[in-house]
C-alpha cells in the first residue's frame, strides 16, 4: 500500500547520498522479512513435529530469540526515510514553511542524540557477550541449544547506526529547507494530505491491474 508521506529526488549531493542509503535499508528491510518468513516456517516446523510426531523442533524458542532482533529492529531505518514511524501529526501537520522544517530539525535533532546513546549502549552490550577466546566467540548463549547470542546483539548497534546516518541525513535536509525556504525539500519525508493518499493508493493499485 502506498504510504502517508513521499520522499522527493533531485540532482544535489543530499539526494545522491540518500538514494545510496536507501538502497542499504532496503536490503535491510529484507533480510528482515526473510528472517520473519524464516521464523514461520520454523513455527510451521514445530507445531508439525509436535502433533504429527511427538516431537517439536528442538530449541524452538531459542531461535526466537535469535531471530527476533532482526526482525523488529534491522528495518527501523527503512520505515524512518519513508516515514512510517507512528507520530502525531495533529499540531505538526497544521505547520507551514519555515516553522514546519524548524519543528522537523528539532525533533529530528532529539532522536539522532537517543540513538546515539542507544548505539554506545547496545554495542557494549555486545562486546560484553563476544569473545574471541571462547567457544564460538560467545561468554553466553541460549539456555536450550546453546546458540551463541552476540550475532543477534551485534545486529542491534549495526542498526543503529543506519538509523543515525539517516537521521543525520534528514538534519541536512530540513536545516537546508529552514534556511532556503523550501516549499518541498529533498531527502526528508514529505507528509501527504489525505486526498494526495487516496490518489496514491488509487495510482498504486491501477498499476496492479
Amino acid at each position: 500500500m502506498a504510504g502517508s508521506s513521499t520522499v522527493l529526488r533531485d540532482d544535489s549531493l543530499l539526494s545522491h547520498l540518500d538514494r545510496r542509503l536507501y538502497r542499504l535499508e532496503r536490503f535491510f528491510a529484507l533480510i528482515a522479512g526473510l528472517f520473519a518468513f524464516g521464523l514461520m516456517v520454523l513455527a510451521v516446523v514445530s507445531v508439525t513435529g509436535r502433533n504429527g510426531f511427538n516431537e517439536p523442533l528442538p530449541g524452538y524458542v531459542d531461535w526466537i530469540e535469535t531471530f527476533m532482533p532482526l526482525i523488529a529492529i534491522l528495518g527501523v531505518s527503512y520505515v524512518q526515510r519513508d516515514g512510517g514511524h507512528i507520530r502525531m501529526d495533529i499540531v505538526v501537520g497544521q505547520l507551514r514553511g519555515r516553522v514546519l522544517w524548524l519543528v522537523e530539525f528539532i525533533s529530528t535533532l532529539g532522536i539522532l542524540l537517543l540513538i546515539v546513546a542507544l548505539v554506545w549502549g547496545t554495542y557494549a552490550h555486545f562486546d560484553r557477550s563476544f569473545d574471541m577466546t571462547k567457544p564460538m566467540w560467545s561468554r553466553d548463549s541460549t539456555i536450550d541449544i546453546g546458540l551463541p547470542l552476540w550475532p543477534a546483539k551485534l545486529v542491534v548497534p549495526v542498526a543503529f547506526s543506519v538509523m543515525a546516518l539517516r537521521l543525520v541525513l534528514q538534519l541536512w535536509g530540513y536545516g537546508r529547507a529552514f534556511l532556503r525556504g523550501d516549499e518541498t525539500p529533498v531527502a526528508v519525508p514529505l507528509i501527504m494530505s489525505v486526498a494526495e493518499q487516496a490518489a496514491a493508493e488509487a495510482e498504486h493499485i491501477q498499476g496492479r491491474d
